[in-house]
């Protein structure tokens, strides 16, 4: 009987514990299922250590993305960054092959970032984050990959998704016609910077809490960097601001509290990289490019990342949220 075609599989945990201990010399470990989204991520451990492995979906990220993804973050751990690094295998290769049933998926397994998540960060903390970034940027600033990875532009972030968006939004004209008219906005803001005050490179684009780990020690280490581009390094800092406008919107904290916490960010930021205060004007429109952005991306993919949020509700909420968040700042 042939196997019916399909667009998206979970591999078992089981058969990919027994191919990554062979591939690495791995004993006595164990492989469970950590999250199952857009690229599915293990766990891997033995007594001693973890790993976590990525399996990334074609439709989501072509072998010469990966490739530069672990092209970038090798460097960064070379120069002594603190990120989570791709491992080699016993041949030296960092990118595994499997023959899933919808065609070729890609693997990679990273070193383990230990600690957890910390949402509430003091002041310790904020002041280590924004060094450590300083330090990535000081690297990614001055790196240029063989392998391909997105460039973040007004036509990656904001142009190209309002256009994939728009049949989601057939039945919410009143937000599209939100987002389409501030869009005009805030391109026309972008369009009046003075570039030659913005540091270029190789951003993270999603610097949220969610991608870092703080230990006992409040030692650091970056991890997720599946949506690393060429842009604007500003980019980073903006969505790390995100994290506080979240936070303060949800009522968890005080906006007061959430821009002090923001700026011991910066000052810290400062003592490691200059930050032109252009770089900081930008946030709000780099920002409402984030948020477009992602919209785009979970359109593309919502089908097979079991998305089953992405739906009217959520874009009526999500467009509320991105008024908010232009309005935070005064509006345009």
């Amino acid at each position: 009987m042939d196997i019916f075609p399909a667009q998206y599989s979970t591999l078992s945990a089981k058969a990919l514990n027994g191919f990554i201990s062979k591939c690495y010399g791995f004993s006595d470990t164990a492989c469970r299922l950590l999250i199952h989204n857009v690229s599915d991520t293990y766990i891997i451990e033995d007594p001693a250590d973890k790993y976590i492995l990525k399996i990334y979906r074609d439709a989501h990220r072509k072998l010469d993305e990966i490739a530069g993804e672990v092209e970038l973050l090798t460097i960064l751990a070379e120069r002594g960054a603190k990120v989570s690094y791709p491992v080699a295998d016993l041949s030296g290769h960092k990118i595994q092959t499997f023959n899933a049933i919808e065609g070729t998926r890609h693997g990679v397994l990273f070193s383990f970032a230990q600690g957890q998540v910390i949402n509430d960060m003091n002041d310790a903390q904020l002041a280590v984050l924004g060094q450590e970034m300083a330090a990535i940027h000081n690297l990614t600033s001055d790196i240029d990959l063989k392998n391909s990875r997105i460039s973040f532009s007004i036509e990656s972030t904001i142009t190209s998704p309002l256009e994939t968006i728009k049949p989601a939004f057939t039945d919410l004209p009143d937000e599209y016609d939100y987002l389409t008219s501030t869009a005009k906005k805030v391109i026309a803001r972008l369009n009046q910077f003075n570039y030659n005050n913005f540091s270029y490179g190789y951003c993270q684009y999603d610097f949220l809490p969610k991608n870092f780990h703080f230990d006992s020690n409040n030692q650091i280490t970056f991890f997720d960097f599946d949506f690393a581009g060429k842009g604007y390094l500003a980019n980073d800092i903006m969505s790390f601001y995100i994290h506080y406008f979240l936070e303060a919107t949800y009522g968890k904290i005080s906006r007061g509290e959430a821009e002090r916490a923001f700026a011991l960010f910066v000052e810290n930021y400062r003592k490691g990289r200059p930050l032109h205060d252009d770089e900081l004007k930008a946030i709000q429109c780099l920002g409402f490019g984030f948020w477009v952005f992602y919209l785009g991306f979970q359109y593309e993919n919502f089908d097979d990342w079991s998305s089953i949020f992405f739906g009217p509700k959520y874009l009526k909420d999500r467009t509320a949220l991105i008024k908010k968040w232009i309005d935070w700042f005064g509006g345009l």
